[in-house]
């Protein structure tokens, strides 16, 4: 008899913190899936990006009888499914975004369908890259009790010269590309030691 050696596809729920029809951040999150597609990833990486600009604001008067809003319902079943996450997460003011907060704190009422999962996140932004929005989105992952990758760091300036997006917001700076392979493999890896335990 033979016995299969194949590795289960790791669904990975993509969110973006950034509304923004042009965001660098979504820009990543496309260029994740892309290259997610690439031989070195053997087809196991299965990443969706779950767009979060349907939920309303966190209001628990509108969660009646243990239900919540229908957006929010596919938002959790979404996060619930996934077997890890990739946030693309865009500084505002030193922290994370409005909508991703709103997002997390929807999916993490009772019961929160975030816990024992890996992540990792990725940023693009100003001069710091979104890195000081990253610090924070730890601190909360603590408490949701999601596992992020601590190594690498992916933050990325994207007014840098020469431009790291075209015109389409597609990713195209190499050196920067690569890094976000190693991300990506380094959240592979941790989804599989932590599904085997």
């Amino acid at each position: 008899m033979e016995i299969s050696t194949l590795k289960p596809i790791i669904k990975v729920a993509a969110l973006c913190g950034s509304l923004r029809k042009a965001s660098f951040n979504y820009g990543l999150i496309h260029s994740a899936i892309q290259l997610s597609k690439e031989p070195i990833f053997k087809g196991l990486l299965d990443i969706e990006y779950i767009d979060i600009s349907p939920l309303p604001m966190l209001n628990t008067d509108l969660e009646v009888n243990g239900t919540f809003p229908p957006a929010v319902e596919a938002f959790r079943r979404k996060i619930l499914e996934a077997d890890s996450f990739l946030f693309a997460s865009p500084e505002y003011n030193f922290s994370v975004t409005a909508p991703l907060k709103n997002a997390m704190d929807w999916a993490s009422r009772p019961p929160n369908v975030w816990g024992d999962k890996a992540a990792a996140i990725v940023s693009a932004g100003g001069q710091w890259g979104g890195g000081r929005s990253q610090y924070h989105l730890r601190q909360i992952g603590v408490f949701l009790d999601i596992h992020f990758i601590n190594k690498p760091e992916f933050y990325l300036d994207a007014f840098q010269s020469p431009e790291p997006f075209d015109s389409d917001g597609k990713l195209i700076d190499e050196p920067s590309i690569e890094r976000l392979k190693k991300v990506l493999l380094s959240l592979q890896a941790f989804t599989l030691r932590l599904k085997a335990k």
